[in-house]
């Protein structure tokens, strides 16, 4: 332990002496550790925060979205058939080739089918259509932008564990009526309003008025994107004023508990496919998931991109290790006469080996620890100054602090065998 000490003690007292050319060689160590850190600390920040909103709507809850199901033919000739207008809500695209047909089933989903749910499928207590739409222009007295749309119905808010800050949700009244009214999120009133009441306020959504009902407190962001960057209308309203269209994006539904998930999921495909007019043996036009199989979805996403950007943050620990073995062969030519003054005193290959291992992993352990301290500024900054959120955790930490000792060692090895297998005469006669 005393030599493992002392070994430490030459290491840095060698690296000080010449702290630039160690600094700039620890560069790419650092980089590399402060890469790996704070991409990991952000993926995780990022997956923590999509959990969190997908667990605050509960465990018990499914999604409902058009579905898309493909069989390969020919492509000789197209016609379109829909049973749209007779209450269902499927498209089936048919092309016909030389051997084959093609079919596509494209799925929609319609308020209709909301009813149906409501009515039939006895294990779901809420069942709510949402209707989104991007980069609708807002405007207010001469300020104007560009704003998210999410349309939906009165049940909207409890589905989703939204609070109210100012004034109150519209109503099914509202919904029923596709009356003008809208609910600002907390980012649309500070960007538009600032420290003023909207509410009882006359604000334009695609050149349309529109008066602010109330105000959403704020519920963050996931991976850039939040619901206080939205606003809130009625569904109706969106379909009959604004998108000109029937249909809705997606159905979000609660069950009555998380014990009859499967039996829920099955009531409810048994009476989407009743009111799609699906016959037995044919595939559903719609798709069914459940929250924890968001959360797996996401999870799955998270993970390839952590691992993505981290194998390519990693690179440059490589690079540094690179840097590290270039420096020691350095470190071995500049004191050839030292090591054969070593070796002359009584001094073994092994402790020549040892010493030159020490510099290489103390050289690359420091950069580690360098870098670990500018990951946490880089975090620090992008939770400052945008909407990122990270989470710094031990795992990364230590994880890049051991591929970093081991860069040492790996690319310090060869610099020291050298040194170590001089011979002492010819290192006394090296000027």
């Amino acid at each position: 332990m005393k030599r493992i000490l002392e070994n430490i003690k030459i290491a840095f007292k060698s690296l000080g002496l010449n702290k630039l050319r160690s600094f700039l060689t620890m560069l790419g160590i650092i980089i590399g550790v402060g890469s790996v850190v704070a991409v990991m600390s952000v993926g995780a920040g990022a997956e923590a925060s999509i959990t969190e909103n997908i667990q605050s709507m509960g465990t018990n809850v499914i999604t409902i979205t058009p579905g898309r199901e493909q069989v390969f033919a020919g492509n000789r000739e197209v016609r379109m058939e829909s049973n749209a207008g007779q209450g269902g809500g499927f498209m089936v695209t048919r092309r016909f080739g030389d051997n084959e047909d093609e079919e596509i089933v494209a799925g929609e989903l319609y308020l209709e089918d909301v009813d149906a749910l409501k009515e039939k499928a006895k294990l779901l207590n809420e069942v709510v259509p949402v209707l989104s739409g991007f980069n609708s222009t807002f405007s207010y007295m001469s300020w104007s932008g560009n704003v998210s749309i999410t349309a939906t119905t009165e049940d909207y808010l409890s589905l989703q564990s939204y609070e109210m800050d100012k004034g109150s949700f519209f109503t099914a009244s509202d919904v029923s009526n596709s009356s003008n009214v809208v609910i600002l999120g907390y980012n649309v009133v500070t960007n538009y309003f600032g420290k003023a009441n909207p509410v009882g306020e006359e604000v334009k959504i695609n050149g349309k008025n529109f008066t602010v009902m109330g105000i959403l407190k704020s519920a963050g962001s996931t991976f850039g994107m939040s619901p206080d960057d939205s606003v809130y209308i009625p569904i109706t309203t969106a379909q009959n004023k604004i998108y000109g269209v029937d249909t809705v994006d997606q159905i979000i539904a609660k069950v009555e508990s998380e014990d009859v998930m499967d039996q829920a999921i099955d009531e409810a495909k048994a009476t989407l496919r009743v009111q799609h007019h699906i016959l037995p043996g044919e595939s559903n036009d719609f798709e069914i998931r459940s929250s924890t199989q968001l959360l797996e979805i996401a999870s799955s996403v998270t993970d390839i991109l952590i691992i993505t950007l981290t194998s390519i943050a990693a690179i440059s620990l490589l690079v540094g290790g690179i840097g590290i073995m270039n420096i020691m062969f350095v470190s071995v030519t500049e004191r050839t006469r030292e090591i054969g003054i070593r070796k002359a005193i009584g001094a073994k290959n092994r402790d020549i080996l040892a010493q030159f291992l020490t510099e290489s992993v103390v050289l690359s352990l420091s950069g580690g620890i360098i870098g670990v301290g500018f990951a946490g500024f880089v975090t620090w900054i992008l939770g400052t100054f945008t909407t990122l959120s990270s989470l710094i955790t031990a795992f990364p930490i230590i994880l890049a602090l051991s591929f970093s000792t081991v860069i040492g060692l790996v690319f310090g090895i060869l610099p020291a065998m050298r040194a170590a297998r001089l011979n002492p005469i010819d290192s006394l006669r090296h000027e």
